[in-house]
């Protein structure tokens, strides 16, 4: 190279590298904040706490948003790359791709990737302890239900799930579980039968109804009689946008995935009891329907429908497996009266949960209302 185009490649790589920060910095100092670079000054170098920040940086970085749309849309066109949260099945289907990760990585339990045994073991005994009876449900994640959507090399039901392993050692220790994983491995072979959504990583309408009927029936085998509420119900549609399609984030791509148009009973006039003899905690897959559009359309409501009275509900979008219980324990009020628990969290969060899988003292409150 000639000594011009050493200097010309010096100085173009130096504004590349310069450039982007000096002009973050001035957008952050005209805000009044502090540039975010300073962070790097006020406390301990560890690597979590590194990792944390160069997390910040990017979803921060005018460079960043600016040319994140476009380069995506290139790589959607060009390779058919959606990003770094979606998975790209079979017949316009898309996945969520920590669902898939939990699926298809092996299982493990470090320090990192927690036990959930413990925790629910620990929870279940605190709550038996007041004469409050625990029944924990695991959600499937779409992959575990339709695999063969993901890939062509898979068929349906050959593909099992690691959840099917913890929900055996928790029937095993006693505490009471719901398994959909069954219960949907032989309803999808019915041809009307649809319990994900194409686009999205949540159960379908159906499917949430269908659930609360069974979680329904388990609650009235116990010493818990049905209420004298007589919920009615209407038919309603909602066109959703799918919520993997948001995070593919390029600006065209609701032209590529269109809104899906779903079918909902909607609960009439439904509300929640805090007084209920029943709580509900749960995250995103309890809160679809139920208080997004077209509201008390989901689990929650369906459940109350078949109970015939309201239910208690604490709902945490992806905080299904600790967030859910710190809030129980800050809303220790709730638990007067108790008779049942209903705790759901989807598997992905039995490795890639918020917070972990904590253990949080339960409130001690008398059963009796």
């Amino acid at each position: 190279m000639t000594r011009r185009a050493q200097i010309s490649f010096a100085g173009f790589f130096l504004t590349v590298v310069f450039i982007p920060p000096l002009v973050q910095a001035c957008f952050e100092v005209a805000q009044g904040r502090s540039p975010q670079f300073f962070e790097l000054f006020t406390g301990i170098p560890t690597r979590s706490r590194l990792r944390s920040w160069e997390h910040d940086v990017q979803e921060n970085s005018l460079t960043v948003k600016a040319s994140r749309p476009v380069v995506q849309s290139v790589w959607f066109r060009l390779l058919h790359y959606a990003g770094e949260k979606v998975v790209p099945g079979l017949d316009s289907w898309l996945f969520y791709k920590p669902d898939v990760r939990y699926l298809v990585e092996p299982a493990v339990a470090d320090a990192e990737h927690q036990d959930p045994y413990p925790a629910i073991i620990d929870f279940h005994k605190e709550l038996a302890r007041q004469g409050i009876h625990l029944i924990v449900l695991p959600m499937p994640g779409k992959p575990s239900v339709y695999p063969e959507k993901l890939t062509g090399h898979v068929s349906a039901g050959k593909l099992k799930s690691h959840t099917l392993d913890l929900i055996r050692r928790l029937q095993m220790a006693g505490v009471e579980t719901i398994d959909l994983f069954t219960v949907f491995q032989y309803v999808r072979q019915f041809p009307s039968a649809q319990l994900y959504l194409r686009l999205d990583t949540h159960w379908s309408p159906q499917a949430a109804e269908m659930a609360a009927k069974i979680a329904a029936e388990r609650i009235l085998a116990m010493p818990i009689d049905k209420g004298n509420e007589h919920y009615q119900v209407r038919n309603i549609e909602v066109r959703r946008v799918g919520d993997i399609v948001k995070m593919i984030q390029i600006p065209y791509v609701e032209t590529i995935y269109p809104r899906e148009t779903l079918r909902c009973s909607q609960v009439i006039g439904y509300k929640d009891d805090p007084s209920s003899p029943v709580l509900i905690l749960g995250d995103s897959f309890f809160r679809i329907y139920q208080t997004d559009e077209p509201k008390a359309s989901g689990f929650i409501a369906h459940l109350a429908r078949a109970l015939q009275m309201p239910v208690a509900s604490i709902v945490n979008d992806g905080g299904a497996s600790t967030l859910v219980r710190q809030e129980l324990a800050r809303q220790h009020e709730i638990l007067r009266g108790k008779k049942v628990v209903l705790w759901e969290f989807v598997e992905r969060d039995i490795r890639f949960g918020n917070q972990g899988w904590k253990i949080v003292p339960v409130p001690v409150y008398d059963t009796l209302p």
